[in-house]
């Protein structure tokens, strides 16, 4: 587990990160096959990344049955229960033959088990999910395992939380795409990705432009990141500041210290602290009014009427409603299809264009895919 929580804070993306992080897995919880890794709009719960090397692509009749299909518990109702662990055994009552996602996407490569766990950090907003697999005859993940598994959880959502950060600082999606600096421990700047002055300029106090002097919050998450490092397996804890910039909106910095043998730096990420970006997306494409989308996240999300009516302070009738303006200006009959159909459109173009970034060795990214993009 040191080994997890240290590898978050050494500056990896999220490709690099899982794929050290594999073996202290697989000590913890022992498992056949390579896992899959997948990342989560935390907005909505839906899949934005694959990796697994043996499956660089997931096939089409996979992500079918995920959102299109009542099976076995899909990642978004994972990750949003309280207990965000699940194994194929449990949904089945022990006949894994019953799902469809056995017969199609398990057995035929020799698979009998799978577990699947939500990844959410330490606030709990869901970053990610991972699947485990064990072949015939192995002995089923059991309690000891599965909670093993939950305290490694918040170590893997946070460093690929920060991996998909890093990814997008280094090979910016747009305009608003994070900023990262890379600071040595007498807080002189190493190095820092292109667009990083602009987020400096942005940031109160500090006098980049004329005198190339950091902003105070910069720094103070920098000396707190470097404070609580206490060596190389000791990487202490993620320093965090939120800060209203002299155009009005927030941004969110993070800091974390950067340990090696030799050295001690810290790397922070600024960024803007926007809201899901699901949500422009979703009024852009169909007109939705801001309670229809508040409404239509929670659906992505696996909510139930009665959730929805107690998050958003409603009736369940009034909730009815707006799904039933919702289901009419998407042109869809139900819940499953609604989440079917926003997958499909804003959401399998950032997977697929994340497979080929993996296979052309560049950074995963988050989110749905630009609207004008998707065109």
């Amino acid at each position: 587990m040191d080994r997890v929580a240290w590898l978050a804070t050494q500056g990896l993306d999220a490709v690099t990160f899982w794929r050290e992080a594999t073996e202290s897995l697989t000590r913890a919880v022992p498992h056949d096959f390579t896992p899959c890794w997948w990342t989560l709009d935390p907005a909505s719960l839906l899949m934005t990344s694959h990796f697994n090397p043996g499956f660089p692509e997931v096939p089409r009749e996979w992500l079918d049955i995920e959102y299109y299909e009542e099976d076995v518990k899909t990642f978004a109702e994972v990750a949003r229960s309280e207990r965000p662990v699940a194994t194929l055994h449990e949904t089945t009552g022990g006949h894994p033959r019953r799902s469809r996602w056995y017969r199609v996407a398990l057995e035929p490569h020799g698979a009998e088990q799978e577990l699947r766990a939500g990844l959410r950090t330490n606030d709990g907003v869901p970053w990610a999910a991972l699947s485990l697999y064990r072949e015939p005859g192995r002995p089923e993940f059991d309690t000891d395992e599965l909670a093993l598994l939950l305290e490694l959880a918040p170590y893997l959502a946070d460093g690929t939380r920060r991996g998909l950060l890093i990814g997008e600082a280094s090979d910016p999606d747009g305009p608003d795409a994070p900023g990262l600096l890379v600071l040595a421990a007498d807080l002189g700047i190493e190095s820092m990705t292109a667009g990083v002055e602009r987020w400096l300029a942005e940031l109160p106090d500090g006098d980049w432009a004329a005198k190339q002097r950091l902003p105070s919050a910069v720094l103070a998450v920098a000396r707190r990141a470097l404070r609580t490092a206490g060596g190389v397996h000791a990487p202490g804890e993620i320093a965090l500041a939120r800060v209203l910039s002299q155009t009005g909106r927030w941004i969110v910095l993070h800091g974390a210290a950067l340990v090696s043998d030799r050295s001690r730096r810290a790397a922070v990420i600024i960024e803007p602290a926007h809201p899901g970006r699901i949500a422009p997306l979703l009024m852009a494409a169909y007109g939705l009014s801001e309670r229809e989308q508040q409404v239509t996240r929670l659906v992505l999300q696996g909510a139930s009427t009665a959730e929805i009516a107690e998050r958003l302070f409603l009736s369940t009738h009034t909730v009815q409603d707006h799904l039933k303006s919702v289901f009419e200006k998407t042109d869809v009959r139900s819940r499953r299809e609604l989440v079917g159909n926003l997958f499909f459109a804003h959401y399998e173009p950032r997977l697929r264009d994340n497979e080929r970034r993996v296979i052309a060795g560049k950074p995963v990214r988050g989110g749905p895919f630009p609207s004008d993009a998707a065109q």
